[in-house]
C-alpha cells in the first residue's frame, strides 16, 4: 500500500482524496501557491508544502511537484481533477521519478485525450459513434472538408477541438455561415485552451441527455461498471446537476454500461476514468469521450453504490485487485449532486469572489457536503469559484428532490452571490420534477433566471447570528 500521497490539487477534491487515503493509514502532504495560503485542504493535510508564488502557474508545474513529492518523502501521487489529472506527460514524469501516478497509464491519457484517436479505438470494437470527422486540414481545405459533411449529414453540427475539455472548443452551428466562423472559433480557443488548433466536427444530436458510465479498472484486466449518471443540465457544455442513475430504459442501460466496459478495455484502460455517451429521443446511445480522472461528480454514484471510488483508486495504484466484482455493484436509490459557486447566474455567472461573511450549511439524513471554505475564508479571484459540492440522496426521485430543496433552503452564506437561488428555482420547476430534460434544458428555461434575490434583512440577521455565536454576546447592544 502507498505510504506516502502528494495531492497535486487544492480545494474540495484535494480533502476528499485526503479522506481515502487516511482511511487506509496513508499519510497526505498538500501543495499549496502563496496566493492560496489561506486553503483549507493546507489545514487538513499531514503536511504542506509551498511550491511556488502562484497564481496557477505552479500547480501545473510538473517538475516543482514531482521534487516536491521526492522533497517530503511520498511515494505517490494524485492528481485530482483540472490542472494536470489529464497531462500524459504527468504519469510519464512520475513514473521516471520512482513515484506512483494515481491514475492510467501515460498512453492512455493521451489516447483518451485525442477525440479522433479515442473514436477509432471504439469503432475498431463496434462501438456506436456519431457520425464525425478525421482532424479537419488547416485552412481553405478544411474548409470544404467541413462543407461537403455539413451537406451530406446536416445541421446542426459541432465542432470541437480534437484536445478538448471542459466544454473548451467546442460549438454548435446551424448553418454555414456559422460553420465557417465556428472553425474559426474553436481553432482560436484550442490554442488558447490545449496549444495546438487541431478541430474536428461531429453530427449534432438533437435535444440529447448527456449518460456518463463511473468504471474501475486494476491491473490485472478486471473492469467493471457502477452505473450509469445523468449529467444533462449544462450551460455551455459545462455540467451543472448530476444524477445517479441515469434513469435509462432497464435494456438500454444495461447496453451502455456494457459498451462502457468495452471501451475501458479497448482503451487498456487502469483506475477509475468515466465513459460518456449522449442518448437522443429513441434511446439510441453514442460514444461521446473519455474522461481519464476522477469526475467532480464522482459523488452521485459512491451514494447510490457505497463504493468509495478514491478508496479504489489508492488501491489499484498500490497494485491490489479490485476489492469488488460487477455483482457487488448495485443500484440503489437516486442521488442528485450540484455546485455551489460564488457567481451571479443574472450576470451571466460571473464569478464573485469575496469574503465569506457568514457560512452554515445544511446536514442530516442523506445529505453530503464536498467543501473547502469555511466563515472568514476570501474566495480568491484566481482559482474557480466552488465554495461547496451539495450532494443529496433519496429512496426515490421525488424524495431526492424534496431533499435537495431542504438542503438549499439551509445554507446561509453571506459575502459573496451564489448559485443557489437559481438552483431553487430549478428544483421548483415542473419539468425538472417530472424529470423531463435534456442538453437544451438551460436555455430553453430562460424564466429560472427570474428568481427572486436573497432579503438583505435575512443577510443581516444571518450576520448578526454569526457574530453573536463569534463573541459569545450581541456586539451592537451589549459589552462582554
Amino acid at each position: 500500500m502507498i505510504r506516502k500521497l502528494l495531492v497535486a490539487n487544492r480545494g474540495e477534491i484535494a480533502i476528499r482524496i485526503m479522506r481515502s487515503a487516511q482511511e487506509l493509514g496513508i499519510k497526505t502532504v498538500a501543495v499549496y501557491e502563496e496566493t492560496d495560503r489561506f486553503a483549507l485542504h493546507i489545514m487538513k493535510a499531514d503536511e504542506a508544502l509551498c511550491i511556488g508564488p502562484g497564481p496557477r502557474k505552479d500547480y501545473l508545474n510538473i517538475d516543482n511537484i514531482i521534487q516536491a513529492a521526492l522533497r517530503v518523502g511520498a511515494d505517490a501521487i494524485h492528481p485530482g481533477y483540472g490542472f494536470l489529472s489529464e497531462n500524459p506527460e504527468f504519469p510519464q514524469k512520475c513514473r521516471e521519478a520512482g513515484l506512483i501516478f494515481v491514475g492510467p497509464p501515460s498512453e492512455v491519457i493521451w489516447n483518451m485525450g485525442s477525440k479522433v484517436i479515442a473514436r477509432e479505438i471504439m469503432k475498431s470494437v463496434g462501438i456506436p459513434l456519431i457520425p464525425g470527422t478525421d482532424k479537419l486540414p488547416p485552412g481553405r481545405e478544411g474548409e470544404e472538408v467541413a462543407i461537403d459533411f455539413a451537406r451530406k449529414y446536416g445541421f446542426p453540427i459541432m465542432v470541437k477541438a480534437v484536445s478538448g475539455g471542459g466544454g473548451r472548443g467546442i460549438r454548435v452551428v446551424r448553418n454555414e455561415g456559422e460553420l465557417l466562423q465556428g472553425l474559426k472559433l474553436s481553432r482560436s480557443e484550442a490554442r488558447l485552451s490545449f496549444g495546438n488548433e487541431d478541430i474536428y466536427l461531429e453530427k449534432g444530436i438533437d435535444r440529447p441527455r448527456h449518460v456518463e458510465v463511473q468504471i474501475l479498472a486494476d491491473n490485472y484486466g478486471n473492469v467493471i461498471h457502477m452505473g450509469t449518471r445523468n449529467c444533462s443540465i449544462q450551460r455551455r457544455h459545462q455540467k451543472l446537476i448530476e444524477i445517479a442513475p441515469s434513469f435509462l430504459p432497464p435494456l438500454v442501460e444495461e447496453r451502455v454500461c456494457d459498451a462502457a466496459v468495452k471501451a475501458a478495455k479497448a482503451a487498456g484502460y487502469v483506475n477509475a476514468g468515466t465513459v460518456e455517451f449522449l442518448v437522443d429521443q429513441d434511446n439510441n446511445f453514442y460514444f461521446l469521450e473519455v474522461n481519464t480522472r476522477i469526475q467532480v461528480e464522482h459523488t452521485v454514484t459512491e451514494m447510490v453504490t457505497g463504493i468509495d471510488i478514491v478508496r479504489e483508486q489508492l488501491r489499484i495504484a498500490s497494485g491490489e485487485p479490485l476489492s469488488i466484482s460487477q455483482d457487488d455493484v448495485s443500484i440503489r436509490g437516486c442521488a442528485i449532486e450540484l455546485r455551489i459557486n460564488a457567481e451571479d447566474p443574472k450576470q451571466g455567472f460571473l464569478p464573485c469572489p469575496g469574503l465569506i461573511e457568514v457560512y452554515q450549511s445544511p446536514g442530516g439524513h442523506g445529505v453530503r457536503l464536498d467543501g473547502a471554505v469555511y466563515q472568514g475564508y476570501e474566495i480568491p479571484r484566481f482559482y474557480d469559484s466552488l465554495i461547496v459540492k451539495l450532494t443529496v440522496y433519496g429512496f426515490n426521485w421525488e424524495e431526492a428532490v424534496d431533499r435537495l430543496r431542504r438542503a438549499l433552503d439551509g445554507f446561509s452564506i453571506v459575502g459573496v452571490k451564489t448559485t443557489i437561488p437559481f438552483y431553487r428555482a430549478i428544483v421548483d420547476e415542473s419539468d425538472f420534477r417530472a424529470r423531463r430534460f435534456d442538453t437544451t434544458y438551460i436555455e430553453t428555461h430562460p424564466q429560472l433566471l427570474d428568481y427572486r434575490e436573497e432579503e438583505d434583512e435575512i443577510d443581516k440577521l444571518a450576520r448578526l447570528v454569526a457574530e453573536i455565536n463569534a463573541h459569545g454576546f450581541n456586539p451592537y447592544t451589549e459589552s462582554p
